[in-house]
């Protein structure tokens, strides 16, 4: 409510405006119109109150910072607190990815250690097994799986055999070359002496030696070494005998053989090194 002295001023601005001042006359400032006089201290107006929500309490927070305060104190979290639940959120979802890669890296230890297990024990037998494969001779023959070398065998050995089983006493070359040339080792004496008896009649009868390889077999293939069993029709024919009946007296023996040879790779030739007649 106004003091008797503001209702006092008030009307001395209003009579101040109502009456303006004579021409000439110098304006004169009316007491306490621009300024109100000094008021002793028991005379001060009270301060006027605060407005209402923006009173303070004694911690100096007015009630609109006290309602906000409440309000995040009871609702919302305050930013520190955002950001502990963020930094938490993340530590356990770090926390859980190190579990879970913890995890998955002892399963895969542990796979791998069973499969280091299993082939070491696969290459274990598999050496064993090749082992027993090279130690058995039956294994390490390639006469039925390298047909090629087979056929090649076949084909040399028989060729071998018919040169050095024929003799014809008009023309000894071809013998005795195929002597030279086609065996090698014990079968030099081997040869020489299976057709001692012949040879020594030979030229006094005349005769005729004729060997053709009708079937052959390769029994076993190793490296450079084979055995080829041989199946021949022979015919020996002398042309010196006694004429009968105005007739040559020509006498001819046929006979069928088989044997085994044994032969050796040399200089990419087949050589017989082994005749074996079964004891005959």
């Amino acid at each position: 409510m106004p003091t008797p002295r503001h209702h006092l001023n008030r009307q001395r601005r209003r009579q101040a405006l109502a009456d303006p001042p004579a021409p000439g006359a110098r304006p004169r400032t009316a007491a306490g119109v621009l300024t109100e006089p000094a008021l002793p201290e028991s005379e001060e107006p009270a301060e006027r109150p605060a407005r209402r929500g923006t009173e303070s309490d004694g911690d100096g927070r007015t009630g609109r910072q006290r309602r906000t305060g409440r309000e995040k104190s009871g609702t919302e979290p305050t930013d520190a607190e955002s950001t502990r639940q963020e930094s938490t959120g993340r530590e356990s979802t770090g926390r859980e990815r190190t579990s879970r890669g913890e995890r998955s890296g002892r399963v895969l230890l542990a796979v791998l250690c069973a499969l280091t297990l299993l082939l070491g024990g696969f290459a274990g037998w598999a050496f064993s097994r090749a082992g027993e494969l090279r130690d058995d001779p039956a294994r390490g023959n390639t006469a039925l799986t390298d047909v090629a070398r087979t056929s090649e065998i076949k084909g040399q050995t028989g060729a071998a055999v018919a040169a050095l089983f024929s003799y014809d006493h008009a023309d000894t070359a071809p013998f005795e070359r195929a002597g030279r040339t086609l065996l090698t080792g014990k079968a030099v004496d081997q040869h020489r002496t299976l057709l001692a008896g012949v040879l020594a009649k030979a030229a006094q009868q005349k005769t005729v030696i004729t060997t053709t390889v009708t079937d052959s077999a390769v029994e076993r293939i190793d490296g450079d070494r084979a055995r080829v069993l041989v199946y021949a029709d022979q015919s020996s024919v002398s042309t010196a005998g006694t004429p009968s009946k105005g007739k040559a007296g020509d006498q001819g023996v046929y006979a069928g053989a088989m044997f085994a040879v044994d032969v050796v790779r040399r200089d990419g030739r087949w050589l017989v090194e082994n005749i074996d007649t079964f004891g005959r």
